[in-house]
């Protein structure tokens, strides 16, 4: 690699190391390193279009190897960027479903140039002249429809294709390494134990309140199902919660106490938070 790409590459590197973004995962840090890139690709396309190439071999290596480098990392922080800030809100399946959803593309992407993975994966050479040479572009290529309004003195119909390659690898990755965490987080949720430290009374009332709402298996479920799984579920043991439930019953005043206090705490809650 020409030494002015390499040590370009390798200041670019370094500044967005520094941004110590697999930590962190802000958005603001994926911002800066978008503009650190769009400066470095900037340096790259002043030089290439005042300096130029000394012969045909040079144009074909920097246009597959070395443009690729610096778009992928601009494609890749992009592309993880947006599939971020349109994260959904919701429970870890959704979050699932989201990524999912998101490497599809990649799939899709594949399917649609998989004769460009295997001919550039394979460092097949005898198509470097029509991809990687300036204004060697043909219609019947299946171009991308931006290129033709990119500036030809800085690209060919297929560097920036390769760029997509190559983030499209790093982006599958990303999202590999996403979905493994919701895994885990979800077995830890399933393991984990949460302790009830409200009274037994109050638990039995919601348990009773839940059950004859019918928000379990459409009201099917029994009520020793039900309270059989809160006790595993939350730790504790009601004992003879019928019996409980009969003298929630025979309260002269505010037979559901519980719930009427849930209601009112949660009201009281919004309101702060209008206020706020």
């Amino acid at each position: 690699m020409n030494v002015y790409f390499k040590k370009l590459f390798t200041e670019l590197e370094r500044q967005i190391n520094e941004l110590n973004i697999d930590q962190s995962q802000s958005l603001s840090n994926y911002e800066q390193a978008i503009e650190i890139i769009l400066e470095k690709t900037n340096e790259l396309k002043s030089y290439v279009t005042a300096k130029g190439f000394s012969n045909v071999e040079k144009e074909i290596y920097f246009f597959k190897h070395v443009k690729p480098l610096f778009l992928s990392k601009l494609i890749y922080f992009n592309s993880i960027y947006k599939i971020e800030i349109n994260k959904p809100p919701g429970s870890i399946e959704i979050i699932k479903n989201y990524l999912a959803l998101e490497s599809s593309k990649i799939e899709h992407y594949f399917n649609e140039n998989r004769e460009l993975y295997k001919y550039y994966r394979s460092n097949s050479t005898y198509l470097d002249q029509k991809y990687f040479v300036r204004e060697q572009h043909n219609v019947t290529q299946g171009l991308d429809t931006f290129y033709f309004e990119t500036d030809h003195r800085f690209s060919t119909s297929h560097d920036y294709k390769v760029a997509k390659i190559i983030a499209n690898d790093l982006i599958e990755k990303y999202i590999e390494e996403q979905l493994n965490n919701l895994s885990k987080e979800k077995k830890s949720i399933t393991q984990s134990k949460l302790n009830w430290t409200a009274s037994k009374t109050a638990l039995i009332e919601l348990i009773y309140a839940l059950h004859y709402r019918g928000v379990f298996d459409n009201g099917n479920s029994d009520i020793r199902l039900i309270a059989g799984y809160f006790e595993n579920v939350f730790n504790i043991d009601l004992g003879n919660f019928y019996h409980t439930y009969l003298e929630l019953k025979t309260r002269k005043l505010n037979r559901t106490k519980f719930l009427d206090s849930l209601k009112k705490e949660l009201l009281k809650k919004m309101d702060e938070q209008d206020d706020g």
